[in-house]
């Protein structure tokens, strides 16, 4: 793909272009992608070892870097969650990996994705930062379908440096993420 890098992109056309039109006074006001915290919930495999080992190796080779398996904190009773018992896979991308992991999935991975028509506009937390989520780990290039014995879903959540969620989505429109143009999509609140 000839397309210039996310990162490349942002420094050499959006951070030039928001200074002359005056959306920031100030080069250090600019809002930046700080993170990406990829997150998968274990649910019903937690006694299965041979599975979670799978669910760790699929999520490094998604996100290019080891994953920490997330505990739980305190026993519920309801779930059949004991204290330590393993309950997710987190992994968090900084720096050039963050940018590598959003260009691959603004790119590659959600036009893959089955019906793919954008992703919604409406998960902004109030803070600038956007989560989604993904069914299957299925679309993403590095994983083997034939190697897969269980499909499990992905959060994606994107952090920026701003507070504010126009500000925010503006900034990944111009970084290149996809979202849905329909009407419907657009009017929730």
């Amino acid at each position: 793909m000839n397309k210039e890098s996310i990162r490349n992109n942002y420094i050499n056309n959006v951070v030039p272009k928001w200074m002359t039109e005056g959306k920031v006074s100030n080069i250090m006001a600019m809002p930046a992608i700080t993170k990406i915290i990829v997150n998968t919930g274990i649910g019903d495999i937690k006694e299965n070892k041979d599975m979670i080992e799978q669910l760790v190796e699929q999520m490094g080779k998604i996100t290019g870097q080891k994953p920490v398996v997330t505990k739980a904190r305190q026993s519920i009773a309801a779930f059949n969650v004991r204290e330590g018992m393993p309950v997710g896979v987190r992994v968090t991308l900084r720096g050039e990996r963050m940018y590598h992991f959003l260009e691959k999935l603004f790119s590659y991975t959600l036009p893959r994705t089955r019906d793919f028509q954008g992703i919604s506009p409406n998960g902004f937390d109030g803070h600038g930062n956007y989560s989604f989520g993904l069914t299957e780990q299925l679309p993403f290039l590095e994983i083997d379908p034939n190697n897969v014995r269980r499909s499990f879903g992905l959060q994606v959540t994107i952090v920026t440096s701003t507070n504010d969620d126009t500000i925010a989505r503006e900034l990944l429109t111009e970084l290149g993420a996809p979202f849905s143009t329909s009407k419907e999509e657009g009017e929730k609140e």
